[in-house]
């Protein structure tokens, strides 16, 4: 599918729940929207908020906010917990499932698709007779910079030990 043609379909689904719930379609909202299908990866309201701030539009914080939980609503951006305090977010429409890997050290987050997972919910959805409709893996780690940086300390804190 093309991002153009992706674009025109997430803003007509927002367009139309905007409608639904009666609410104002207001440009900022338009534009947030824009801006987060423009991006490839997770993000938190700050970076957005300064993000869009450095872009020169004029959003305040709280529309960022809002129109962030509006699209969490309609199903258009996923909203993640990753263990720490602060959300994170991606848009979802037109894009496959997918796991998450995420380093405890730094936040980073790693995308993955494995078709095993899927057979695994099938199978323990066929035999606890549940129709699973999504599920959510997150695995937790150090990524290999971050170890790699630990390791280093280590040895550091090691060589002075020893003198």
């Amino acid at each position: 599918m093309s991002t153009n043609h992706n674009s025109e379909l997430v803003r007509k689904i927002f367009e139309a729940y905007l409608e639904n719930k009666s609410l104002r379609k207001t440009p900022e909202r338009f534009a947030i929207l824009e801006e987060i299908y423009s991006r490839d990866d997770h993000f938190d309201v700050e970076t957005l908020y300064i993000h869009m701030k450095n872009q020169k539009y004029r959003v305040s914080r709280a529309t960022v906010y809002n129109t962030l939980e509006l699209l969490v609503s309609c199903d258009l951006v996923t909203k993640h917990q990753f263990g720490k305090n602060m959300a994170q977010f991606e848009k979802s429409y037109g894009y496959h499932q997918h796991d998450h890997v995420i380093c405890i050290d730094c936040g980073k987050v790693v995308e993955f698709c494995d078709p095993r997972i899927h057979q695994i919910q099938s199978m323990i959805g066929d035999l606890l007779k549940f129709e699973i409709k999504h599920h959510s893996l997150n695995l937790y780690g150090s990524c290999f910079d971050c170890s790699a940086k630990a390791a280093m300390n280590t040895q550091s804190a090691n060589i002075k030990n020893a003198s």
